[in-house]
């Protein structure tokens, strides 16, 4: 179906478990480029007039170097980088009357920042800037603890290579441990690490590396969910049920994927790794879905940490789309948080990336849909409430209490036409 404005998500790093009631809300649709112009514009010249001319109280402006001594303009010692706030709101104390105050004030950098100051006193216009301090003042995020980190014998130990942090400013946060890591003698070895930015801030904790011989096999103990159960289970009214899939699901009935009560597929259209690739089965697939009468999506599984390549990913969409029409928002699908901080990017950066794509997605006629995790819809993204979220947790009941348009709550599904296990979602559509 169709996103409309009255519709309001993957790593194994889920950190809760509960329920809640989905709250839907809108998509927002395509913006046009197309500004105003004016109809009527047109030069004159002046003319002489007999009427007598209208006296106005007139004002001097002046730019000093230090206000008037009886003027009182005092502020905020502080502010915090990024904040949002108006000059009129950073004014704490003052006896003048401040013009410019519904002005932003840019905190994107740390430092001393100068206010531009705009204000009347006595009849006269003063155009004087203040001073102020921008600070960072939050502590990295732990994304990834390393709490089960593990390397061969040989390897060497790299504490940037079992775990993840971000900083909401620093691109580059320092990683440094205390304990020792003898990756030479099998066993387990206890270190106590530190996450630190710019500013100094630090988070600190605790994790103990494995060091084995081999690696031991991975077992799977997770039982399936058949898609009749799924049906049985969560569906009902207002809602849609359907499915995820991408080259692992391999070559698709889509016909037996519609009997079987499926309502909708959201196909992976490529991957982004420094180069675009598309996935081996999405024309197929894209293809077949339709012909089978499903209502489709894409989503785009990247690694951009640049504007430019964040730019590159939308347009590389829009041409292979090459206008056809979607159900469903493009989904930015970025979920490579486990070593973040190799990307060097902060988590003001990659929030700030989503929304350029947005704006570039609805560019082409499309828009996007955040897809994430309930640990890092938390703990990482706060954009998301402007946006349409595909929500992934893995549970029964979901108590993930954000707002969100689609819940993605098994990747061991089962259903006839695909041969092997298959991401289960629903659509909220009221």
């Amino acid at each position: 179906m169709k996103f409309t404005k009255a519709t309001a998500f993957l790593l194994s790093l889920l950190m809760l478990t509960g329920c809640s009631k989905p709250v839907a809300k809108p998509v927002y649709a395509p913006v046009s480029n197309t500004s105003p112009t004016s109809e009527n514009s047109q030069s004159a010249t002046a003319e002489q007039t007999t009427e007598a001319p209208t006296t106005q109280p007139v004002t001097t402006a002046m730019t000093v170097s230090e206000p008037p001594a009886e003027a009182v303009i005092e502020g905020e010692k502080s502010l915090d980088v990024y904040s949002e706030i108006t000059v009129i709101e950073f004014i704490t104390n003052t006896n003048v009357e401040i013009l410019n105050g519904n002005e932003l004030i840019d905190t994107s950098k740390t430092g001393i920042v100068e206010i531009p100051l705009v204000y009347v006193f006595n009849g006269t216009t003063y155009n004087q800037p203040i001073e102020c301090l921008v600070e960072d003042k939050i502590a990295p995020t732990l994304l990834n603890s390393g709490g089960s980190a593990m390397i061969e014998t040989g390897e060497k130990f790299e504490l940037t290579n079992v775990v993840g942090v971000a900083d909401n400013y620093d691109k580059n946060v320092r990683l440094t441990y205390e304990g020792t890591v003898n990756s030479s003698v099998p066993g387990k070895y206890p270190i106590h690490a530190y996450a630190t930015d710019a500013s100094g801030n630090c988070t600190d904790w605790n994790l103990t590396v494995t060091v084995v011989d081999k690696f031991p096999q991975a077992e799977d103990n997770n039982a399936r969910l058949s898609f009749d159960t799924f049906k049985a289970n969560y569906g009902g009214e207002n809602r849609k049920l359907g499915i995820d899939v991408s080259k692992w699901q391999g070559d698709i009935d889509f016909n037996a994927v519609k009997n079987a009560g499926c309502d909708f597929v959201i196909m992976r259209i490529g991957t982004y790794y420094d180069e675009h690739a598309m996935d081996k089965f999405y024309q197929n697939n894209i293809k077949k879905a339709k012909e089978a009468g499903l209502e489709i999506g894409v989503y785009l599984y990247t690694t951009a940490n640049t504007e430019a390549e964040i730019k590159e990913n939308a347009k590389w969409i829009a041409d292979t789309l090459g206008g056809q029409k979607l159900d469903f928002p493009v989904v930015f699908d970025w979920e490579s948080f486990g070593n973040f901080q190799q990307y060097e990017m902060s988590i003001h950066d990659l929030n700030s990336y989503f929304e350029l794509f947005n704006s570039e997605m609805e560019n082409y006629g499309y828009s996007a849909m955040l897809y994430s995790s309930k640990n890092f819809l938390n703990n990482f993204w706060y954009v998301k409430n402007d946006y349409p979220v595909w929500l992934a947790h893995y549970t029964n009941q979901t108590d993930y209490n954000g707002v969100y348009d689609m819940w993605q709550m098994s990747c061991y599904g089962k259903i006839d036409g695909i041969n092997a296990d298959v991401d289960l979602n629903i659509l909220y559509t009221d």
